[in-house]
């Protein structure tokens, strides 16, 4: 989901964390635990270098939102994940994996543009396919109970969600975007040979 950060970096330094979330700094130490330990994390970070968009210490940090998001990639500023959405790190991981798809997306693209909604619902899709989102044990987790066909149906309802969010993007306009970019992006999965 590609986002604006709803507070500045390190405003909420030392407030405790709310919604059973973490605290910025909690949550950014699990941030760098993500890019030390989690195999997918350092196999995005190390394609998004080798195609020529190299991450530094500060392109992925920790945010108190106040919107009901776990994160978002914003061209030019990084990645945010949202602290006080997060408590375990397999969700601070399942962010980063997801956003770096994203950021992955707009290095190997030069014409993206995050306002036309066909190239969103693209870059959704892929990430929501790619990164795990959707596997079925985090379905299950959601309530979602459905067995056969499930993947397809969680990336989907994530994208309209997303894509919905966008301002240049009428629930119309994100559903014929996904709709129309649908078989060419899911079955896209670079950097990865195959769907991890």
């Amino acid at each position: 989901m590609a986002a604006e950060p709803a507070s500045k970096p390190g405003s909420d330094s030392f407030s405790s964390a709310v919604n059973d979330g973490r605290t910025v700094e909690e949550c950014q130490d699990m941030i760098q635990r993500s890019l030390r330990i989690a195999p997918m994390v350092k196999f995005l970070k190390e394609h998004l270098e080798k195609s020529g968009c190299a991450i530094g210490d500060n392109f992925i940090k920790a945010f108190h939102c106040d919107k009901k998001i776990s994160g978002g990639y914003v061209r030019g500023a990084g990645i945010m994940v949202c602290s006080n959405h997060m408590n375990i790190q397999d969700e601070v991981n399942q962010v980063v994996i997801h956003e770096l798809i994203h950021a992955y997306d707009d290095c190997r693209a030069a014409n993206l543009n995050w306002a036309n909604c066909a190239h969103h619902a693209c870059s959704e899709i892929r990430a929501g396919h790619l990164s795990g989102d959707c596997h079925y044990k985090r379905e299950l987790l959601r309530g979602y109970m459905k067995i056969r066909g499930h993947e397809q149906d969680c990336v989907r309802r994530r994208v309209m969600k997303s894509v919905i969010a966008n301002p240049f993007c009428s629930e119309t306009a994100a559903k014929d975007a996904m709709e129309a970019v649908w078989d060419v992006c899911y079955n896209d999965t670079k950097p990865f040979d195959r769907v991890p």
